[in-house]
């Protein structure tokens, strides 16, 4: 009626069977980039190193935890699952598709302003005040990941 359209907001299932570690796939989920990549054993040693003091952005961001948790590479990544990533993929700067394993942090690059993301999303440098957000996901129960 009058051109609204009704918008999906339901959760969606996405097979994560395929991705290899170092390899990622893109989804839309609410009308987002969410991105869900499977990172090499480096990526996660990396992120694991990284000081928190270090950080821009303190707070994890992720739906999944308490709003005040700590951006630990831990607490970005999904439980007992620490090399998966899953998280909307929109620079927090202006809203721009940052471009996957790019730039000084390994991570993710956003090509409209240069802010750096590393390999866990967490921002590194740039205009960027925060990381990018993790949605509600679970694993369902190994190889599927329902975001949502």
């Amino acid at each position: 009626m009058f051109g609204h359209q009704t918008r999906k907001v339901d959760p969606i299932e996405v097979d994560a069977s395929s991705l290899t570690s170092g390899t990622s796939l893109v989804v839309t989920w609410r009308d987002k980039r969410v991105v869900v990549r499977h990172r090499t054993e480096k990526e996660g040693k990396d992120g694991e190193a990284v000081n928190l003091a270090d950080l821009k952005d303190p707070i994890a961001r992720n739906a999944n935890l308490p709003a005040d948790a700590p951006a630990t590479d831990a607490n970005r990544a999904a439980p007992g699952k620490e090399a998966w990533i899953v998280m909307v993929q929109i620079c927090t700067h202006l809203g721009c598709i940052p471009v996957g394993q790019e730039g000084d942090a390994g991570g993710w690059l956003c090509p409209c302003h240069g802010s750096q993301y590393d390999g866990a999303g967490r921002i590194r440098k740039g205009p960027a005040p925060e990381n990018m957000a993790v949605p509600v996901f679970q694993f369902i129960p190994n190889t599927k990941i329902r975001i949502g």
